[in-house]
């Protein structure tokens, strides 16, 4: 796992030298973890087995997506449309998902998430093969049998619509941090984000989407600005919250007791994709990319057991033992 845990495959070859005395060029452990990565990525995909359900009845569970642009060579990017100024792509698309449960609320009537219960599922495929792996997944941990099954989301329509293809049924809720992103960019439409007020109304808006006010705002933001030049440039940017209205009722959520962010997997793209795939100066293909973020995601999960046993197993039965050997 060094050459995955590790920012480059140099800083592995650094580690393994000086914690112990291993001496193994950076391009060898390349070699490795690409061969190792292309199995942990099949492994992850793999199908769910009869009796697979890896947990118990849970009270609650959540599934969570979100996905980030990793660096490109030139040859991944041939061809596609981006961001950038004249219009081409730098980045290719990688979706991360992951499922945690939660069993107990604190004192103060809050969620508290288990402990060690977050699994995560990498991808590069498109949303519409991504969201059947990490239904999956779920199922895997016990989606079958939940009590409640709530995604969180950031109330982008492709998510949503994955949300609603694949976890039908489950309490779909927008992350409340992603809302109140898109609430400054109403206030900016309708009075500046340089506006003195800009602040005190960004709070309110906070205060009354907790108190599952959002129709109201809507209304009112639309009456305030009725007449005005600016008006459709607020209405673009209500549309947001207008086609999120029912994933938004923030204070029955809370009163429910139910997480209203999606930080977990916002972090996961930090840790598990960000740390290691978009350093300074990297550029990968994408099946060097999609190998590494495999067995991040496997280290990340606490199944790099259950992954070596699938792999010696494999091999076993195949009658196989010299790739086994290279690859101990």
């Amino acid at each position: 796992m060094e050459g995955a845990d590790e920012q480059t495959y140099l800083k592995a070859e650094r580690h393994l030298e000086q914690t112990g005395g291993i001496s193994v060029c950076a391009r060898q452990i390349q070699r490795v973890v690409q061969r190792v990565g292309e199995a942990a990525q099949q492994w992850q995909e793999r199908p769910l087995t009869p009796g697979g359900c890896e947990h118990d009845k849970v009270p609650v569970m959540y599934v969570s997506a979100d996905g980030t642009g990793v660096p490109m060579v030139a040859e991944e990017l041939a061809g596609r449309a981006g961001k950038q100024a004249d219009g081409k792509a730098k980045t290719r698309q990688a979706y991360l998902g992951c499922v945690f449960t939660q069993h107990h609320l604190d004192d103060e009537g809050r969620p508290v998430r288990d402990w060690e219960s977050t699994t995560y599922l990498s991808s590069f495929k498109p949303i519409d093969q991504f969201g059947p792996l990490l239904r999956q997944e779920a199922f895997r941990r016990g989606y079958g049998t939940a009590a409640k099954v709530v995604v969180l989301i950031d109330g982008a329509h492709g998510l949503a619509n994955m949300a609603k293809l694949n976890f039908s049924g489950s309490l779909q809720i927008v992350d409340f941090y992603h809302a109140m992103e898109h609430a400054g960019v109403v206030l900016a439409a309708l009075i500046g984000a340089k506006h003195p007020d800009y602040e005190a109304r960004l709070g309110t808006w906070a205060e009354r989407l907790r108190q599952d006010q959002v129709e109201a705002l809507i209304e009112e933001t639309r009456q305030e600005c009725a007449g005005h030049s600016q008006a459709p440039a607020v209405e673009q940017a209500l549309h947001y919250f207008v086609t999120n209205v029912s994933r938004m009722q923030y204070g029955t959520f809370r009163k429910a007791g139910y997480f209203i962010g999606s930080g977990v997997v916002e972090a996961g793209c930090k840790t598990v994709i960000g740390a290691r795939c978009k350093q300074s100066g990297m550029f990968w293909s994408e099946p060097g990319a999609e190998n590494i973020l495999a067995l991040r995601c496997i280290h990340h999960s606490r199944r790099l057991e259950q992954f070596w046993k699938h792999r010696l197993a494999d091999h076993a039965a195949r009658n196989d033992p010299l790739p086994l050997a290279h690859a101990a």
